[in-house]
């Protein structure tokens, strides 16, 4: 039997083309009936050419131990985007940004299926990045979400997303990666 691990709070709803709707659902109710909706990515990066990497805890139902973005969640329902961004990386990493500090660089739409069916991920990831001005150490990462922090350089980054049998990241994620890492570095 899996359990799923994660908090239920009300989210917006919006359509496959990331409109509104005007509804709201619990987020158990939007991954059972594969509902559209908004997510936030938050990429974190030093001015020393390396991004921060969040392995996802070994309790997440959906991709335990992978290495994947730095910072990221679900939007509360009446949330702004920046706002979840900040909340989330606070909540997940302990680190305060300011708001001005993030930069929009896209939105992934990202459709998956996980547990034999019972999870449909239909999500927009609303995707930022922003300096990372403290060293690893001072982070204090939510116990629940993660289970290791790691900065890694753009180069290596990239190395481990071409190994061969990749089990350290999630496989079908490669292109956004790229897309990321491309997008860091054409605006640092």
């Amino acid at each position: 039997m899996t359990i799923l691990y994660y908090m239920d709070e009300y989210i917006d709803i919006v359509t496959e083309t990331g409109k509104p709707t005007g509804k709201k659902a619990l987020k158990s109710e939007a991954h059972k009936h594969g509902w559209w909706h908004n997510t936030i990515h938050l990429w974190l990066y030093t001015l020393n050419g390396e991004i921060l990497l969040q392995q996802r805890s070994h309790k997440k139902s959906i991709f335990p131990l992978l290495w994947d973005v730095s910072a990221a969640g679900h939007i509360d329902a009446g949330e702004s985007f920046i706002s979840a961004a900040v909340r989330e990386t606070e909540e997940e990493l302990g680190l305060r940004l300011d708001a001005k500090d993030l930069i929009k660089i896209g939105v992934n739409k990202h459709l998956s299926t996980y547990e034999n069916g019972s999870i449909k991920d239909n999500e927009f990831h609303q995707v930022y990045i922003a300096e990372l001005t403290v060293e690893l150490k001072d982070l204090i990462p939510q116990e629940d979400e993660v289970e290791e922090l790691k900065l890694v350089s753009f180069r290596e980054f990239k190395t481990l997303l071409d190994t061969k049998d990749n089990n350290h990241f999630v496989e079908s994620n490669r292109s956004y990666y790229l897309f990321v890492i491309d997008k860091i570095l054409e605006l640092v």
